[in-house]
């Protein structure tokens, strides 16, 4: 064969296979060191597996694993509370939150206890507290959260009247809601806690049936209102009414106390009076009777001016003083 049919391929330099023994090494030496080591961060837990099989779980920190893929770590955020929205979808989580155009129908209508639909939208947060059980005991972790949030909130909102629903039954839901998802939880081995369950939004459907409770509301608020007015009109009127007849009460009773000290008085005086009338009848008789005619031309009430008496002989046989015709109040012309 002549040198022109030889097709052996020519390099620009000379291949030593010392020198390619090196190189393995050198690539084999770089990858050992770069799979090695793996960070856990200050929320997460680390899973290790070792040939795929579970071999231990690593806290926050520089940890050491065998090389080549002998060792694997999956980090699971065991420390960070974990939101799920329920017939609506948060596009920009934050302080002014964007909301996702799409409708979540399928996951927020309801039927009520009562036959009525009502659209409920809810968020859970909840948090990994065995990341072994989330990554290994159930397949689609968040299918499986969905599934059994919708299916317990449409159980607990199916159990009461939409009246109820929409007004004081809420804390209850969520309360109800929240220890029944753990429970479910916690028997699928899941991993998980939920911390919190928020009813949202709850409104019956656009039309006339939002209507209709539009204006039941109205209605539930007006009476509120009244009742509070009334409430406010009875704690001002009762006490003041209370007081008013308290105060009667101790008229009364003042009123009473002085007629009963005033009738023993009478009734003490007249024993006195009538023990010394046994004694000396005569000079009883006579303080009797002065006493009688000082109380008849001398008032009680000394700052009035005392009335002047007037003595008239009934039978007109004989002369006492006359009456004073030209007093204030007559006229002068009758003196005659």
């Amino acid at each position: 064969m002549s040198e022109q049919d030889d097709s052996t391929p020519r390099f620009p330099f000379s291949i030593n296979g010392k020198a390619l023994a090196i190189v393995a090494v050198v690539i084999l030496l770089l990858g050992m060191i770069t799979t090695s080591f793996f960070v856990v961060d200050q929320t997460e837990e680390a899973v290790v597996l070792r040939l795929g099989r579970y071999h231990r779980t690593a806290a926050p920190g520089l940890h050491f694993k065998l090389p080549l893929g002998m060792e694997q770590n999956y980090n699971v955020p065991t420390q960070a509370v974990q939101n799920m929205q329920f017939g609506f979808r948060l596009q920009q989580p934050g302080v002014t939150s964007v909301m996702s155009q799409r409708d979540y129908k399928e996951e927020s209508l309801m039927l009520t206890g009562d036959l009525n639909i009502v659209d409920v939208e809810w968020i859970i947060q909840y948090r990994i507290t065995n990341p072994t059980d989330w990554l290994f005991n159930v397949e689609d972790q968040e299918r499986t959260i969905r599934d059994i949030s919708q299916s317990t909130v449409n159980r607990l909102v199916g159990d009461r009247a939409i009246i109820d629903v929409l007004s004081d039954e809420r804390p209850a839901i969520e309360l109800f809601a929240q220890d029944q998802m753990n429970d479910v939880f916690q028997g699928y081995n899941l991993g998980v806690t939920v911390t919190a369950v928020r009813l949202q939004n709850i409104v019956p459907p656009s039309g006339r049936v939002q209507d209709a409770f539009e204006d039941v509301n109205r209605a539930i608020q007006d009476m509120n209102r009244l009742i509070n007015e009334g409430r406010e009109a009875y704690n001002r009127e009762i006490p003041r009414a209370r007081g008013e007849a308290e105060q009667m009460v101790q008229i009364a009773r003042g009123y009473a106390a002085e007629r009963v000290n005033r009738a023993r008085g009478d009734a003490s005086r007249f024993v006195n009076v009538l023990r010394e009338y046994r004694n000396d009848p005569r000079t009883t008789r006579t303080r009797l009777y002065y006493e009688m005619v000082e109380d008849v031309f001398i008032p009680d009430d000394s700052s009035q001016e005392p009335e002047r008496p007037e003595l008239i002989d009934r039978n007109l046989s004989n002369f006492i003083p006359l009456l004073n015709m030209q007093r204030q109040g007559l006229t002068t012309g009758g003196a005659r």
